[in-house]
């Protein structure tokens, strides 16, 4: 009975993440989801969070997180910095099956994303992934090992092809009354 409970409670905060008021999301989010939450963060609709507890996940201040991402907090701690600016449809996953274990156990991995990050659009990052200070993830890659400070990171697996040549001198408003 418990578990159909907990099942009903998950869908249920799943389906308030399509709710068009932003204010609304936030407050279910900062009081189910989040462990410590900074100012200034703005959450789109339709972000989905995996399992987990209310202490997995802690936000700094000024995050942009778009529409559709999806967030893992089964196997491990989720940290996002300052300013990170996560696009839609991202995947940060916490929690993922062993390709060589020979009953298909999962494993876990803490993933911390630094400040001034900025995510691009259905990039998929993995378990015990670090990235660094002001890092760019490309469109589309899947991110399986650290990323250095200022790198610009993109392919399958992703692998540096820039460096970033930003002062990092920006703070991501959330205010966008125009945005839900």
């Amino acid at each position: 009975m418990l578990n159909i409970l907990l099942y009903l409670g998950r869908y249920l905060f799943n389906l308030s993440m399509n709710l068009p008021c932003h204010y609304l999301r936030w407050s279910l989010i900062k009081l189910i989801m989040v462990q410590k939450m900074g100012k200034g963060n703005f959450f789109s609709m339709g972000i989905d969070f995996k399992g987990g507890r209310k202490k997995n996940l802690i936000v700094g201040d000024y995050c942009f997180f778009n529409k559709k991402i999806t967030f893992d907090l089964r196997g491990g701690n989720l940290i996002i910095a300052n300013n990170v600016d996560i696009a839609q449809e991202v995947n940060i996953w916490t929690l993922e099956h062993n390709p060589h274990d020979d009953y298909h156990k999962t494993i876990g991995g803490n993933v911390i994303i630094h400040d001034y990050v900025w995510i691009a659009s259905r990039a998929t990052i993995l378990p015990g992934v670090t990235i660094g200070r002001g890092a760019v993830i490309a469109t589309n890659s899947v991110v399986t090992k650290d990323v250095p400070p200022m790198t610009i990171v993109g392919g399958i697996p992703a692998k540096v092809i820039g460096i970033r040549q930003s002062k990092l001198l920006y703070i991501l408003d959330s205010f966008r009354p125009w945005f839900s």
